[in-house]
């Protein structure tokens, strides 16, 4: 996954300590679904966000091939999808206290998610990925990619995200 910066020098934004805590908080504790399906964030850029879900015998969606439940890879994907562009607004708008950053999210919604199945889920932990493609003041654009622990592309996502 490579592209352009969205905002010309956000890929050399480096967000304050209290940004990432403000954001994992309200990501990993305060979407308390979030919380359900484990998801844990490894890494917050402007340009590409990582986060980590631990495969757990709640999330199995099939018993005979212990493979992940393909809402959890949907949903996975959508909240990445929804991070990246948290990341995305933070970058453009560095001029503003990082509390200030996080209140912008309030609006933040998907309008559209596509999600392509590639192959099962089957493994110890899985790694997602997004980044936005396109930021507007209305709408954000996204991929994400839903991957395994050998690094095996098991399923990509795009999506729409309204953030005003």
């Amino acid at each position: 996954m490579t592209k352009a910066p969205t905002t010309p020098g956000e890929d050399a934004v480096e967000f304050e300590p209290e940004f990432i805590a403000g954001l994992k908080d309200l990501f990993e504790e305060k979407i308390v679904f979030n919380k359900l399906l484990g998801l844990k964030i490894t890494s917050v850029k402007a340009d590409r966000v990582v986060a980590r879900i631990d495969m757990r015998n709640e999330l199995i969606g099939h018993y005979a091939h212990n493979r992940i439940h393909g809402g959890v890879i949907s949903a996975g994907l959508d909240a990445m999808g929804g991070l990246a562009v948290m990341a995305a607004i933070g970058a453009r708008h560095m001029d503003e206290a990082p509390l200030q950053r996080l209140h912008r999210f309030a609006k933040l919604g998907t309008i559209d998610l596509r999600v392509d199945y590639l192959r099962p889920g089957i493994s110890e932990f899985f790694e997602l990925r997004a980044e936005v493609m396109r930021l507007g003041s209305r709408v954000a654009s996204t991929r994400m990619e839903f991957l395994g622990s050998d690094g095996k592309l098991f399923s990509t996502g795009a999506g729409a995200y309204i953030v005003s």
